[in-house]
């Protein structure tokens, strides 16, 4: 009597050679990894360089005063409004905001007329360092006018927060391009070759299921990922000073986010490889889907930063949303159930790009 036929023996079988064909592909290699970690080098090394101080005010502060009316021309320094309390201590912690900057009329007596409070952080003293320059000249020019009473006084402090260098923000974002690039572009050219050379119709005269092809394929595209991702992650770490709040913790979360990632990326694969008549067509229709996220999903620089219309397009991709999970995983310690918002968008979208992967797939 025959043994009947393992799918899970073909599941591996299949999962081993398509993990090999991966790692012969140049293109898979410099997608994964070298491009990702070309612009790891070049930011780590470049660090927090930049002119642009954010100087956050204050809720309740008074906004009709010469001090923010003059601040508000300086070219160096960006002004942000409208955060809650609870944002601006966050982000003074984390060094997303270099300063909060808080001025009341005096009302004890008339000198000065304005009282300035303003907040550094140590997670940003080479900006702080900037900013306190631009507010002592700042004090000095409105001071110095033929003006009575004084116009204002400059009281400081700082808060003590955790240091957040640019690779804490730009290396979540490579791994989120890394892994958009390796489900899409991967599976797209994989599965239409298998198409166009008859791979896949050889495939049922055999007893391999449909399942079997689409995990095996899934298995290995993940494991090139995963190895891809550790290397990114031990890179930053060791020679850039990547924070990882939680140690190993943290890169099995962050692991399981590109897991869930990559997943939803590869549906994007599947529907390219769907509707491309050739494989010429393959790389315009991935471009259409990646390019948008690479440039609007906060991989280099943050969404806070676009105008306020394209915002709205930047929180509707995905990739947007496996950055935002990977940097509060990363930096601020949050576990998968306090990033469970970004999770379960990413899972919309994957019902969904996968509802019209089955709607374009063909299997010859």
């Amino acid at each position: 009597m025959s043994k009947p036929y393992n799918n899970t023996k073909a599941t591996l079988a299949l999962a081993k050679a398509s993990f090999r064909s991966i790692m012969r592909s140049p293109s898979a290699v410099v997608f994964t990894l070298a491009f990702p970690l070309i612009f790891i080098l070049v930011f780590g090394f470049l660090g927090r360089g930049g002119v642009k101080v954010d100087l956050a005010i204050a809720s309740g502060s008074d906004l009709q005063n010469p001090i923010i009316k003059a601040l508000e021309q300086i070219s160096v320094v960006h002004i942000i409004k409208d955060k809650d309390p609870a944002e601006l201590k966050t982000g003074l912690e984390k060094g997303n905001i270099d300063a909060v900057i808080n001025v009341q009329k005096n009302t004890e007596d008339n000198t000065p007329a304005y009282l300035a409070n303003v907040q550094y952080t140590s997670a940003s003293l080479d900006k702080g360092t900037i900013l306190k320059s631009v507010l002592n000249n700042l004090m000095y020019t409105l001071n110095s006018k033929d003006v009575k009473p004084t116009i204002a006084q400059l009281n400081e402090s700082t808060v003590q927060g955790r240091i957040y260098r640019t690779i804490d923000f730009i290396l979540p974002g490579q791994l989120g391009f890394s892994l958009l690039s390796t489900g899409v572009f991967g599976t797209a050219f994989v599965f239409f070759s298998l198409r166009q050379t008859l791979v896949i119709k050889r495939f049922f005269a055999t007893p391999v299921s449909r399942a079997s092809i689409v995990f095996g394929e899934g298995i290995a595209r993940i494991g090139f990922a995963l190895c891809g991702a550790v290397f990114i992650i031990l890179i930053g770490h060791f020679f850039f000073h990547f924070t990882l709040i939680h140690g190993i913790i943290t890169v099995l979360n962050m692991l399981l986010l590109a897991i869930m990632g990559l997943i939803v990326f590869m549906g994007f694969g599947f529907v390219v490889s769907g509707i491309a008549k050739s494989e010429s067509t393959i790389p315009p229709i991935s471009n259409i889907i990646t390019l948008p996220q690479f440039l609007l999903s906060g991989t280099f620089f943050s969404i806070d930063a676009f105008p306020s219309w394209l915002q709205p397009i930047s929180r509707a991709l995905p990739l947007t949303y496996l950055n935002d999970a990977m940097r509060k995983v990363a930096f601020e310690g949050a576990g998968l159930w306090d990033v469970k918002h970004q999770i379960l968008i990413m899972i919309i979208w994957g019902i969904g790009v996968y509802a019209v992967a089955v709607k374009v797939f063909k299997w010859e």
